[in-house]
C-alpha cells in the first residue's frame, strides 16, 4: 500500500510503498477514507518533536474509513462498516480508565505517534476501540470528528460544565476553537469569539457566536467582554496555546468562573493566586475525550448542530501532503483532510 512516512524527526514526509497491514485476532484493518491534518503533525515534521515510535512511521490520528478485514476473534464489526477511530486508544484497566477518565489513561496509545496512523491507504486498530459512523455523516469529512470535534466536546461538556444560558468566551478560532463555538452554542450558551483575523471571526458568527472581538485591535478586551456579558463570562476556553492569551482569558471571567486550557503551550502563564482564591476561580486542563462520549459528539454532527462539511475547507490526496501542510501552516484553513 501507499503511505506517507516520517523517516526522521524534523524531516518532510515521504510517500512510499509499504506492506499491507494484517489484523491481530482482536483487530481490524480499516481502509482509510480520510485523515485529518493536525498541528500536532507539524510538531513532528517542522520542529523535530520525537514520536514515541521510532521512525520510519506513519503519522495521522484523525481517521475515518471502512472495515477491510477482520481478525479471527472479531464479532462486533463486519466488512464494509463505516467507522471512526479514536485519536487515542485507552487500556481499559488502569486506575484512570476504571474511574471513567479514559482520556488520561496511564497506558494510552496515540495513532500516528505510538503506532502507525492514517496517512496511508490502510491501517490496523483494535476492534474494541472502533466506532460506527451513521450513514448520514460524511465519511471523508467525518475523520476530523476523531479529534477536532471530540476534544472540544470534552472541554465544553465535561471540563467546562457549560449549561444553557452561560456566557462563554473562546480564544482562538481555528478548527478546535470553531468547534468549541459550535458545541457551546449547541448546549445553549451565549458565545463570544476572539481572534486576530477578521475572517475567522466571520466564521465564528456563522457558527453561532453572538459577539466577536479582534484582540489585535481591541484596546481593553476584558472591559469589552464585561460590558457584553454583564460582568464577565462564566467559562473561558483558550485554544491558542500561548501564555498571553491564557492570561487574557482568565481576566475575562466573572467571580466563580472557570478557565479551560485546551491549547497546548510550552510557556508558563502568570497566575495571581490571590485573585483565584478571593474570586473562587477555577483553572482546568482539558485533554482529548472519553471513548464513552464519542457517540454523543457524533450525534451532534448527525443532527447538524456541528456543521462538519463547512469545517473541512481543504482536501488533498496523499501525494500532495506538502500543499496540505503549507495550508495548515498558513493559518487560513479550518480543517484539512488528506485522502488516499
Amino acid at each position: 500500500m501507499r503511505a506517507l512516512q516520517l523517516v526522521a524527526g524534523g524531516a518532510p514526509l515521504e510517500l512510499r510503498d509499504v506492506p499491507d497491514p494484517k489484523p491481530a485476532d482482536d483487530g481490524v484493518v480499516v481502509r482509510v477514507a480520510g485523515c485529518g491534518v493536525c498541528h500536532t503533525d507539524l510538531h513532528y515534521i517542522d520542529h523535530g518533536t520525537p514520536t514515541f515510535k521510532t521512525p520510519p512511521m506513519i503519522l495521522g490520528h484523525e481517521i475515518a474509513g471502512t472495515v477491510a478485514a477482520l481478525g479471527a476473534g472479531v464479532t462486533t464489526l463486519a466488512e464494509h462498516d463505516r467507522v471512526l477511530l479514536p485519536a487515542v486508544l485507552s487500556c481499559g484497566h488502569c486506575a484512570f480508565c476504571r474511574t471513567g477518565r479514559e482520556n488520561v489513561c496511564e497506558n494510552s496509545i496515540m495513532l500516528g505517534n505510538h503506532i502507525d496512523g492514517g496517512y496511508a491507504e490502510y491501517l490496523v486498530a483494535p476492534a474494541k476501540d472502533i466506532l460506527r459512523l451513521p450513514s448520514d455523516v460524511p465519511l471523508v469529512e467525518g475523520s476530523v470528528i476523531a479529534d477536532a470535534i471530540t476534544t472540544p466536546f470534552h472541554a465544553v461538556v465535561r471540563r467546562g460544565r457549560v449549561v444553557a444560558g452561560d456566557w462563554v468566551i473562546v480564544f482562538g478560532c481555528g478548527g478546535v476553537g470553531l468547534s468549541l463555538v459550535q458545541i457551546a452554542t449547541a448546549v445553549g450558551a451565549r458565545v463570544i469569539a476572539v481572534d486576530v483575523r477578521d475572517g475567522k471571526l466571520d466564521l465564528a458568527r456563522r457558527f453561532g457566536a453572538v459577539a466577536t472581538l479582534n484582540s489585535g485591535t481591541e484596546a481593553r478586551l476584558d472591559r469589552e467582554v464585561r460590558r457584553i456579558s454583564g460582568g464577565g463570562v462564566d467559562v473561558a476556553f483558550e485554544a491558542v496555546g500561548k501564555a498571553a492569551t491564557q492570561e487574557a482569558a482568565l481576566n475575562c471571567l466573572r467571580t466563580g468562573g472557570r478557565l479551560v486550557l485546551v491549547g497546548y503551550s510550552p510557556e508558563t502563564m502568570a497566575l495571581n493566586a490571590g485573585r483565584v482564591m478571593f474570586r473562587e476561580l477555577e483553572v482546568l486542563g482539558s485533554l482529548g475525550c472519553r471513548p464513552v462520549d464519542y457517540p454523543r459528539a457524533i450525534e451532534l454532527v448527525r443532527q447538524g448542530k456541528i456543521r462538519l462539511t463547512e469545517m473541512v475547507t481543504h482536501r488533498f490526496p496523499l501525494e500532495r501532503i506538502a500543499e496540505a501542510l503549507d495550508v495548515l501552516r498558513g493559518g487560513d484553513a479550518i480543517r484539512v483532510v488528506v485522502t488516499p
